[in-house]
């Protein structure tokens, strides 16, 4: 089940972007507009930074084959992404629902698990 070609990351952008659409109908014809506005912050965070570690992960990978160091997979930040989406939610609290923006950071966390269920039936499938 070895990767490395993006199409991995390209089932995870869409898997997020049907979160995203689901958000933001959720938003928009809902009385819940500051939960799924806090869904909508986080969910992009969330996906701002699968992209991050993506890029990082590569870039690591390709380091250890050819044998150079790497000194970081961007954790610090990744963390301040999603401090700035919280910061975000606290700043305009009657907009954003801050509790809502922390589910959202989890996100591609839920895909990341869901593909790999998806990934793992189809391979069993086989």
């Amino acid at each position: 089940m070895q990767q490395d070609d993006g199409t991995m990351l390209k089932r995870h952008r869409k898997y997020i972007f049907y979160f995203l659409a689901v958000f933001v109908l959720g938003w928009g014809f809902t009385t819940y507009q500051p939960a799924f506005l806090g869904l909508i912050i986080g969910a992009a965070a969330s996906y701002y930074n699968h992209l991050l570690l993506y890029r990082k992960v590569n870039k690591f990978s390709e380091a250890v084959v050819k044998g150079k160091k790497v000194y970081s997979l961007g954790t610090i930040s990744r963390m301040t992404i999603a401090g700035l989406a919280v910061f975000i939610s606290l700043k305009f609290p009657e907009y954003i629902n801050v509790y809502f923006v922390m589910l959202g950071l989890m996100t591609s966390y839920i895909v990341i698990f869901i593909d790999f269920i998806i990934q793992s039936k189809l391979k069993t499938n086989v």
